[in-house]
């Protein structure tokens, strides 16, 4: 595989060398041509810079200014396309995600700041020397002076129209109150006109309708062919304030207002004003013009001189860039090679090696420090997956190793944490891999906890049994923990989970078969003979006792009855130790719990009971006489249950339900009630012999059901009844037994043979 490697990456990186190789020589070409152009239109910038200042003999006219700026703009255009074309393939670069094209755009754009800046700090301060120099008298006192000049000449023209308006209100108040001289003398209305004109200083003073006819004029002489007002400003007139008059080129100010006292006649006013005071406006505006033009000029001045300065900066400012990008691919070229190669280290290729260079630089010690740490690198990959290899090896061996053995094996590192569990651990803690790994063995297992604390103060073995509770199902199991180095502190342990359960439970009731013939064997047989002796002795002296009669019958009566008793328990002690051997055959269950129910809601008429039943027969193979036995003890320990209540209302409300499905491959019985139930803790212990929660009961019931199953390949589970989740009470047995091939223990007992008492 190394061997493969290594000619794979020669192939590629010879393949990427003789790329490089072909593209040198057009480089190089594009390299001289570049610094021909650049150098060029340096010395032609220099030159243009000597004429402008007179310091060659070539002096700087119109034709040889235009000629020289051509032939710098012609260089720019030239510069531009160059560094264009380098930014384009910058970008083309960039864009498609080349090595090095990120650390390549910073350094061209630092470059083109450290260039930029100085070139535009150089014109800026060129073309306000310019500014400043060119005319001392375009200043701003001087400008503000010739605007001040216009708008010192309107004022005045203003204030003069502002006089003349403030008299003619004056004339006309006086007119309006001269109302009833105009109706009754007109002369001596004329003569009060002529009067009020005289003493306001108008020479001219006529009253106008509105459509221009004059009713009386005033006029001292001294205005030769005064204009008189149109019949726009006639109309215009208002009562409440006169508007002045200001003729084009003459030195005549008038007013006119309406006096509304006389008709609604128009009075029109006229005055002469000083003749300097008329022209000084347009002069002022004339020579505000003039220094516009001047100002114009100055304009295109600064833009020669400045775009000079412009075409010279551009030349500069685009030389720099050609040589920062040539830095910038010098730099750039090593720099991406190496980042090539870290993103094949990256993707898992450890073979690359980039070009060495000999100019004995950084970036060329970088290189070899780069293909040492490659060789290095190689070496260790190669060491680590021939590691993995062999580790991958022996974990699937102990994972094929722990999931074929019985025992459940959990794996607890040295925090206490789930690291490894197997199937039978899943199935004994009821959970999946997933909801254990990573869980706390404390939590998951708290029954182990004293072990876990045994094994952290030293000890390297702990072993023992335990009884845990996972959904409702006890069971016993034998719990052994270990560690390596006899520390949980410093290491993990392993936790294994044997089930023994069965063993347990088979233990137990092998030992109480055996003590139950023992017992049937030795009591049986003298319970005749005491029988019979007691009835005999009854018979024969039961007429000669005269005196206590009463007393003579009633301890033979006691010693028949509790003989017949003992035989009872006898027969109870023969029936577990010696089961009779199923008869398998095939038959309706559903028939067989209907008939169970019958004859229970018969016997119990003041207890509800509820069938869940498959519609029609359902068929398998059992024995119908056991499991009809096994299953009306169960509905008669759930009736049992019920009137156990010590409430009365409990016991009146008291229900069994009784249900039969088929599921998973197996027929399920399930008897619930809401009596009494179970208790929390060892109820698995009411499947022993002899082990009961009722008063009076044999505790034989329970176990004598749970073999009945067993012999059918089944088994039975005590559970609580679902209204326990909710706060109540109740008890649920669950009976079951495969579907196909139930008769295959019954047939191996029935071919053995069973022993009796």
């Amino acid at each position: 595989m190394s061997i493969d490697n290594t000619a794979h990456t020669d192939i590629a990186s010879g393949a990427r060398d003789a790329a490089s190789r072909g593209s040198e020589p057009g480089q190089r070409v594009s390299g001289v041509l570049g610094v021909i152009l650049v150098v060029c239109a340096l010395t032609c910038a220099f030159s243009t810079f000597l004429v402008l200042a007179g310091m060659t003999p070539i002096l700087p006219t119109h034709v040889v200014v235009a000629w020289m700026l051509g032939v710098n703009a012609v260089l720019v255009v030239a510069l531009l396309a160059v560094v264009l074309a380098q930014t384009v393939s910058l970008w083309r670069a960039r864009r498609r995600g080349a090595a090095g094209a990120g650390l390549h755009v910073h350094i061209v754009s630092l470059f083109c700041f450290v260039a930029a800046v100085p070139v535009i700090l150089v014109a800026v301060v060129a073309s306000i020397t310019l500014e400043r120099g060119l005319d001392p008298w375009f200043i701003s006192s001087i400008k503000a002076l010739m605007s001040n000049t216009v708008e010192i000449a309107k004022e005045y023209r203003d204030a003069q129209c502002r006089t003349v308006v403030r008299e003619a209100n004056l004339m006309a108040g006086d007119l309006n109150r001269a109302r009833v001289i105009y109706d009754a003398d007109r002369k001596l209305f004329h003569d009060f006109l002529q009067s009020r004109s005289a003493f306001l200083g108008f020479p001219i003073t006529i009253l106008m309708t509105v459509d221009g006819s004059v009713v009386e004029r005033f006029d001292s002489g001294q205005i030769l062919n005064v204009p008189l007002p149109t019949r726009e400003d006639l109309q215009n007139a208002t009562d409440s304030d006169a508007t002045c008059l200001i003729p084009g080129n003459r030195n005549v100010f008038g007013a006119v207002q309406k006096v509304p006292e006389l008709n609604g006649m128009v009075l029109f006013v006229a005055r002469t004003v000083d003749p300097k005071a008329v022209a000084f406006l347009p002069m002022a505006e004339a020579g505000v013009a003039y220094y516009q033009v001047l100002e114009e000029k100055k304009l295109g001045i600064q833009i020669a001189f400045a775009s000079m300065f412009a075409l010279v900066a551009l030349i500069v400012l685009l030389s720099a860039l050609w040589f920062g990008m040539s830095f910038a691919n010098r730099l750039v070229t090593p720099v991406r090679r190496l980042i090539h190669a870290a993103d094949q280290v990256a993707s898992g290729n450890y073979y690359v090696q980039v070009p060495a260079q000999k100019s004995g630089d950084d970036l060329g010690h970088l290189g070899e420090t780069f293909n040492k740490m490659t060789g290095q690198l190689r070496r260790q990959h190669d060491g680590l997956v021939s590691a993995t290899e062999v580790m991958d090896r022996r974990r699937r061996f102990m994972e094929a190793v722990l999931a074929g053995v019985s025992p459940g094996v959990v794996g607890v590192d040295a925090a206490g944490i789930i690291t490894i569990v197997n199937p039978s651990a899943e199935a004994l803690l009821r959970a999946g891999a997933g909801e254990l790994i990573g869980q706390p063995i404390r939590e998951v297992l708290p029954e182990a906890s004293g072990l876990l604390q045994e094994v952290g103060e030293g000890r390297r073995l702990v072993q023992r049994q335990i009884a845990i509770d996972r959904d409702q199902r006890e069971r016993m199991l034998n719990v052994r923990v270990t560690s390596e180095q006899g520390d949980i502190s410093s290491g993990g342990v392993v936790v294994t989970l044997d089930d023994i359960t069965d063993l347990v439970n088979a233990q137990r009731t092998s030992a109480w078969a055996d003590v139950a013939r023992r017992i049937a064997h030795e009591i049986k047989n003298p319970l005749t003979p005491i029988q019979l002796s007691a009835e005999r002795i009854r018979r024969k002296y039961g007429k000669v006792i005269v005196n206590d009669r009463e007393v003579f019958d009633q301890c033979t009566a006691t010693i028949i009855r509790q003989v017949d008793d003992l035989k009872q328990m006898v027969d109870e002690f023969s029936s577990f130790a010696r089961m009779p051997a199923p008869t398998i055959d095939e038959d309706d269950i559903a028939s067989t719990i209907r008939e169970v129910v019958f004859l229970m809601r018969v016997g119990n008429p003041d207890i509800k009971f509820v069938e869940d039943m498959p519609p029609g027969a359902l068929r398998v193979r059992y024995d119908r006489r056991l499991v009809s036995q096994a299953v009306q003890n169960i509905v008669k320990n759930a009736t049992e249950g019920i009137k156990g209540m010590a409430d009365p209302d409990d016991r009146a409300a008291g229900k069994v339900e009784v249900s039969l499905r088929e599921e998973g491959g197996k027929i399920v019985i399930d008897v619930t009630d809401n009596g009494v139930g179970f208790p929390r803790e060892h109820r698995n212990r009411l499947l022993e012999p002899y082990q009961t929660s009722r008063e009076g009961g044999t505790g034989l019931g329970l176990p004598i059901v749970l073999k009945i199953f067993e012999e059918h390949g089944g088994g039975l589970e005590l559970l609580d009844a679902p209204a326990v989740a909710e706060g109540g009470h109740g008890a649920r047995v669950r009976l079951w037994f495969p579907f196909e091939g139930t008769g295959a223990r019954a047939s191996e007992k029935a071919q053995t043979g069973s022993q009796t008492i």
